[in-house]
């Protein structure tokens, strides 16, 4: 299962970690990891190309962490429509992602 873990501080978004597998399918044909890395990725990159620092990722074989470090209006939005999209995605598939 994919589980995401996301951190605020005075509401606002601060770290999103992301582990492990959906295990909806094998490796290369999973649908729902496929998902998030695309929802994950296009977000990452969106803020990066308005402000290179606004956020720190660290990807690892386990997974990945977002820091965000930049609270301005644009990067919080876009942030929380991430969020929105693997909650969506989680009441999908409840047993292949969990965000909390």
């Amino acid at each position: 299962m994919i589980q995401v873990k996301i951190e605020k501080e005075n509401a606002k978004y601060k770290k999103i970690t992301i582990l492990g597998h959906a295990m909806y399918d094998e490796y290369g044909k999973d649908i729902v990891c496929s998902a998030v890395s695309s929802i994950v990725t296009t977000t990452v990159n969106g803020i990066l190309a308005l402000d290179k620092g606004s956020l720190s990722y660290m990807i690892s074989k386990k997974g990945m962490s977002i820091t965000i470090k930049n609270t301005d209006e644009t990067t919080q939005i876009l942030i929380g429509n991430m969020v929105s999209l693997l909650k969506e995605l989680a009441k999908n598939y409840p047993e292949n992602i969990e965000v909390k």
